[in-house]
């Protein structure tokens, strides 16, 4: 299926302050595995075959282990996340579906227990992030199919889709 909008050839200025958020989460201190799981999950719910199948990637040029990418929308009946990463998986879905959900105080108080102020709102931004990513890849610009499989390949941090869009 051909992209329903060349995404490239509109609001530069926006995707450039989408880019800077993607540089900034890759230096704001959180575990990039983690980082990638929490992509990983919101696109899930939302849908996102491309983005799932990008962080997938990455988790795993990472070290992320297939078993846990497998299990991830089933991370509630498995023993395979850290408490930590429970409460940011669950304040991730809880900011994804927040219609339904209205993030609720347990989940805050849930999340609190792990991270920091700095990492709630760091966590806050990987979120929203995600989804304004998936609704511009589900929506109008990457469709299937994808590219075939390959092997990952090892890299120490995300990588943005076009460079050429990096806030210097």
């Amino acid at each position: 299926m051909e992209p329903r909008i060349d995404l490239s050839k509109y609001a530069q200025d926006a995707q450039k302050s989408l880019y800077a958020l993607e540089k900034y989460i890759a230096t704001c201190g959180l575990d990039h595995k983690l980082i990638h799981l929490l992509k990983m999950r919101a696109s899930q719910i939302n849908g996102c075959a491309y983005c799932i199948d990008m962080h997938s990637k990455d988790a795993r040029a990472l070290g992320e282990t297939e078993q846990r990418l497998y299990e991830l929308n089933a991370w509630r009946e498995t023993p395979f996340y850290s408490d930590r990463e429970r409460a940011a998986l669950e304040w991730t879905e809880s900011l994804t579906l927040v219609s339904q959900t209205h993030v609720p105080d347990e989940t805050y108080e849930a999340v609190k227990k792990h991270f920091s102020e700095k990492e709630i709102v760091d966590l806050s931004i990987i979120a929203g992030l995600i989804n304004i990513w998936n609704r511009l890849t589900y929506g109008i610009a990457w469709r299937f199919p994808l590219a075939p499989f390959q092997e990952p390949t090892s890299r120490s941090k995300p990588l943005p889709l076009d460079r050429s869009l990096i806030v210097k």
